[in-house]
């Protein structure tokens, strides 16, 4: 099994590992729902120990989800389970977790049945967090609808009361990079808002 075959003694500090997806909202579920040390954690996901110090005092990404790296194939239960164990253990990455990098084809985005139950999470997730995009954007970007979105938005989607706004990327719906292009292209051209100090200033002065 993974676990077993996991070494159990902190890696050459030289080498670099590689970090699980979406790193802090990870490390805000590890801090959350495991005794993980703050070092362990901070190695795992790439961070400084501080900044997952400061993640458990609420100081830092206190409104943040956590991303589970269990549920996302990212790790397994067994090796957190052997880390908590052993506090000198470093958590490690699932060979399997390194994300496929997909070609973007013409047309509608093929998503496997298995994921399709996840759709109206990652809808809600992009409608509270992205109110940037367009409906056609999140449409493209995770192979929804214009009526789904609309239902999800009205609370008039059949699965309204189960459904938690959930990251699209953690999801395995689209990539980051697909993401953080969207909203480069919603946000490109928008009109800057005006300074209330510059606003003030092109009032003229009254006689």
């Amino acid at each position: 099994m993974f676990a077993e075959a996991a070494p159990t003694c902190a890696p050459d500090r030289g080498y670099k590992m590689l970090t699980p997806l979406m790193p802090k909202a990870t490390a805000v579920w590890l801090v959350e729902n495991t005794s993980l040390t703050f070092e362990q954690i901070a190695e795992f996901c790439g961070l400084h120990a501080l900044e997952v110090q400061a993640i458990a005092d609420g100081e830092v990404a206190n409104q943040m989800q956590g991303l589970d790296p269990v549920a996302n194939g990212q790790t397994t239960a067994e090796e957190i389970a052997r880390c908590q164990a052993d506090p000198e253990a470093r958590l490690q990455l699932s060979p399997q977790a390194i994300p496929p990098q997909y070609v973007r084809h013409k047309g509608p985005r093929y998503t496997p049945i298995a994921k399709r139950q996840d759709k109206p999470d990652a809808i809600a997730y992009l409608l509270r967090n992205h109110p940037e995009l367009s409906d056609a954007q999140i449409s493209k970007l995770i192979g929804t609808t214009k009526p789904t979105i609309n239902a999800v938005r009205d609370r008039t989607h059949w699965n309204s009361p189960n459904i938690k706004p959930r990251h699209p990327v953690g999801l395995g719906l689209c990539t980051l990079d697909e993401l953080d292009q969207a909203i480069a292209r919603s946000l490109r051209g928008k009109p800057r808002p005006i300074v209330e100090a510059e606003a003030e200033e092109e009032v003229p002065a009254e006689d």
